[in-house]
């Protein structure tokens, strides 16, 4: 009994258990090999430049959704009192994509309505590329990381068959089982990539829906107060 209890109690065996519970990610990387450590770092910068361009745009659509409620009854105003000066004026003091079609569609007034309609219609397509500016490239990671992630796996699991077969199907399971766990990090480290710019890729489109909504709604907006009679 007394045995067993100093047993317990060693430091010795307490620090191998820990040690052999112990996994960090770095150590799964680093024993992956130069193959893991390379598709871990391509996947690392991926999910950076993810991040960058994520961040980036929620804040440019952020400010681009900015709008005085009252914008539209000043031009109103404008436009009924034919104050046109003062609502260009009001347009360019206003640096939103809506104040920008408003601006368009005024410079146009006293031409024929579908012309004025064609050109808020080319400011709108100009203003939605530019929110749009760079989102495609988070779909890109999204579908991108995970493949790449499973090209690791599928590289490493190949390996570790081949260093069974190089040894006459006698490696030890516990080489083998090492190197397939450590192969599939990618698969997992893809996976995460993938996740993270497939969820702020739709972020990014329901936010910047929403603008273009504004922008339409405004548009029309505008084109009835042109059909309004004086």
């Amino acid at each position: 009994m007394l045995l067993f209890q100093d047993l317990v109690q060693d430091p010795a065996v307490d620090a191998v258990v820990s040690e052999e519970k112990t996994l960090s990610v770095i150590d799964l990387i680093v024993d992956g090999g130069t193959g893991s450590i390379l598709i871990i770092s391509v996947l690392f910068v991926m999910l950076f430049v993810a991040l960058y361009i994520y961040f980036e745009r929620i804040f440019a659509i952020k400010a681009a959704s900015k709008i005085d409620s009252n914008f539209m009854n000043q031009i109103r105003d404008h436009v009924s009192n034919g104050k046109l000066e003062a609502a260009k004026l009001l347009c360019a003091q206003t640096d939103s994509p809506v104040a920008r079609l408003t601006e368009k569609g005024i410079s146009r007034i006293g031409k024929p309505l579908d012309d004025i309609n064609k050109a808020i219609e080319n400011a709108g397509t100009l203003e939605v590329y530019k929110l749009e500016k760079n989102i495609s490239v988070l779909a890109t990671v999204a579908g991108a990381a995970p493949m790449i992630g499973f090209l690791g796996t599928v590289i490493g699991m190949i390996l570790a068959f081949h260093q069974m077969a190089s040894n006459g199907g006698q490696a030890e399971m516990g080489s083998l089982a090492s190197g397939i766990y450590t192969a599939m990090t990618t698969t997992v480290a893809g996976l995460i990539v993938g996740i993270i710019a497939y969820i702020g890729y739709n972020h990014l489109v329901n936010r910047t829906d929403k603008v273009v909504h504004k922008m339409e709604a405004n548009a029309v907006e505008f084109l009835d107060l042109l059909n309004e009679p004086l």
